[in-house]
């Protein structure tokens, strides 16, 4: 008989219970106490009972085991569905059929894809699976016949089991870790705000020490050193909820110590539960960021917090360096288009109105942030050509004749010129709506004729941008247009001179504009 058949006669041999023999309530859990997964696979109710009482005290690093009892290789596979971190099975052979057990097993790593479950194969019937064809063919961890099983033996074979797959999931926690930290990498230098720059260091943070950054227990922080405290810019866990307070009126007085401590030996702090970085930025901005909530550090993770802290500073400057070059290039754009405009006796508001304008129609036509914000950027160099306009034509308060009109429309062709060199995105953006920005949908403008969607978008864009400004300002050739007026030209001129759909999201999205143009208002000379 099979039960009869589970262990041999040795010194340490185990006892068999009968059926009213307390086992205690193995599979009970609770919400604290972690607990190892093993599943018992046969179709023979005894051998579940022996084996659990056997394995009763089980305990590997200090956690018991919740046992799983399946009675065929379909149950199993089912139950292996609803429990993916068992860590050890062991696995009958012949059960609902011969092979059975070989079915299942193949079914876990084929189909279920579960490569980290520990299978042990015990057999009663060593003839009908022998051990080199099960281990050559089928991808199980061990082999034993039942009739070697006495109750040592078993107990070393799940611990041996065990271990194994700890390593294994250690292993794979490693290369998850490192594939987010790869991930988060690439994204993380490509960031433009440092807010969500500390964001990112949060994730990396997490992804580092192996912690799932939605677990309770962990709980991050980023946060700015300023005269009054500590700003923080980015919180995960319970600091998630204080994001945008003072980290000096939330933080717990610990913290704050170590806070202080950090910040005048400018160093990291490591205490058993907790982590405090500081690094200080190129430009002398004081940065920490802390986790709480850790448990099992070593010394490995504090070497690697220590340079993942002094890379994130190198990172911070990279990102500062990129911020500044971008708000210089942008305060030249502003400024060549300002000099054009005060070259025409015009306000400088006029380009930032056309590049608030624009962002927005570019925006709701469709096009993502990114493109918008190059729209915002180039479109005050749309005419920029004007500069080899000269001052007589380009400020001549009455109509020009058909030599100037022909002269003045040079500018377009002349701002191209001007800018389509450069390898600058924001630049050989400029060129296209310098160029094209005098274009109409019906292909009667200048300086090519170009019609309909052969236009540039961001040409039609910077086009209805520039003249529904243009008509609302007074210029030394007109006096400003009454809102309605313009509008009326605005309507008339869709399929004409406009992009029907662009006309469109200017009368939709026209409250919006108006507060764009009242927040640029130009100043009245007294």
């Amino acid at each position: 008989m099979k039960d009869e058949l589970l262990f041999a006669k040795e010194e340490d041999e185990l006892l068999f219970a009968g059926d009213d023999t307390p086992l205690g309530n193995l599979e009970e859990d609770t919400v604290e106490e972690k607990k190892w997964k093993l599943m018992i696979v046969d179709d023979e109710p005894s051998i579940h009972d022996v084996t659990k009482l056997a394995l009763s005290d089980f305990l590997f690093e200090d956690a018991p085991l919740e046992i799983i009892s399946a009675y065929s290789g379909v149950e199993a596979v089912e139950l292996l569905k609803q429990h993916p971190d068992t860590a050890v099975m062991l696995l009958d052979v012949v059960m609902e059929h011969d092979h059975a057990g070989l079915d299942a097993a193949q079914m876990i790593r084929e189909v279920l894809h579960n490569t980290m479950l520990r299978i042990i194969l015990r057999t009663g019937q060593p003839g009908q699976a022998p051990e080199r064809k099960v281990i050559i063919n089928y991808d199980i961890n061990s082999y034993k016949n039942k009739t070697e099983l006495t109750s040592a033996k078993l107990f070393s074979t799940v611990y041996t089991a065990m271990r194994a797959y700890r390593d294994l999931k250690t292993i794979e926690s490693n290369r998850q870790g490192l594939e987010r930290i790869i991930q988060s990498s690439s994204e993380l230098f490509s960031i433009q705000s440092l807010q969500v720059f500390t964001e990112g260091v949060l994730v990396q943070l997490t992804s580092l020490l192996n912690l799932d950054q939605d677990a309770a227990y962990c709980h991050g922080l980023a946060a700015t050193v300023s005269d009054d405290g500590f700003p923080i810019l980015a919180g995960i866990g319970k600091y998630n909820e204080v994001v945008g307070e003072n980290g000096k009126t939330v933080l717990d007085k610990e913290i704050l110590e170590d806070i202080n401590q950090a910040m005048s030996q400018k160093k990291n702090i490591f205490r058993d539960d907790r982590f405090v970085g500081y690094f200080c930025s190129s430009r002398g901005v004081n940065n920490l960021l802390i986790l709480s909530g850790l448990k099992d550090t070593n010394r490995t993770d504090e070497y690697l917090l220590d340079l993942f802290i002094r890379n994130v500073s190198i990172a911070q400057d990279n990102i500062e360096l990129n911020m500044d070059l971008e708000d210089t290039q942008r305060e030249i754009v502003y400024m060549l288009g300002e000099a054009v405009e005060t070259r025409s006796k015009e306000t400088g508001n006029h380009v930032k109105r056309v590049a608030e304008i624009s962002e927005l129609l570019a925006l709701q036509y469709g096009l993502d942030e990114d493109e918008a914000a190059i729209i915002k950027l180039a479109s005050p160099l749309h005419d920029l050509g004007k500069i080899g306009i000269p001052d007589a034509i380009l400020n001549k308060p009455g109509r020009h004749t058909d030599e100037e009109r022909v002269i003045m429309q040079t500018h377009a062709e002349l701002g191209m010129q001007m800018l389509r060199s450069s390898k600058r995105r924001v630049l050989q953006a400029g060129a296209i709506i310098a160029g094209e920005h005098h274009e109409k949908w019906d292909g009667s403008g200048y300086p090519n004729s170009t019609a309909g969607e052969d236009i540039h978008i961001y040409g039609r864009i910077a086009a209805i941008a520039d003249v529904f400004d243009a008509l609302g300002s007074d210029r030394c050739y007109k006096k400003a247009w009454p809102l309605d007026k313009i509008l009326t030209l605005i309507k008339e001129e869709s399929g004409k001179h406009f992009d029907p759909r662009l006309v469109e999201i200017l009368l939709e999205n026209l409250d919006d504009i108006l507060a764009i143009i009242n927040r640029y208002v130009d100043k009245t000379e007294t």
